[in-house]
């Protein structure tokens, strides 16, 4: 029998929290045909943004990269709440991972393996995904990343 992506995120330690509720006038996740697009997901954490500032000068990569997971984290916790079963993702498409920089900062693809290596360990080859890692002056409440997808799911 093969392991559920609940199962493995069981072995990861991973609890998934509530889906984020938007923030603004838009919703959380667009469902069309076989495509879940995810709206910008944050850092966050018992319900705040857990990691803030910008990296290259708040913020350093290894700390970044925790940033992703948990926006990976909530991307999972999005899917969940759209599809009901984590096992209706068919593979994760795309995603664009946005990274407040630093001006001097050329680091954000490291960043964003956070969110990489995440997603793959959480689901497998179904998390192999095509990315653009992206280096932005700021981001909302301060977030120092923020990580949108789009997931093609059966």
């Amino acid at each position: 029998m093969t392991e559920t992506i609940e199962q493995r995120l069981n072995g990861l330690g991973v609890s998934l929290p509530a889906a984020a509720a938007p923030a603004a006038n838009y919703v959380p996740f667009m469902h069309t045909q076989s495509l879940l697009l995810t709206s910008g997901q944050l850092p966050m954490k018992d319900g705040k943004v857990a990691i803030t500032g910008k990296l290259g000068k708040d913020v350093d990569v290894a700390r970044g990269q925790e940033a992703a997971k948990l926006c990976a984290i909530n991307i999972l916790a999005q899917a969940k709440s759209a599809l009901g079963d984590l096992e209706k993702i068919v593979r994760i498409v795309k995603i664009t991972a946005f990274v407040s920089s630093d001006p001097e900062f050329t680091e954000q693809h490291l960043v964003a393996n956070g969110a990489s290596d995440f997603l793959v360990a959480a689901l497998g080859s179904r998390g192999k995904h095509a990315r653009s890692a992206v280096g932005v002056p700021s981001l909302p409440f301060d977030a120092a990343v923020e990580i949108e997808a789009i997931i093609e799911v059966a």
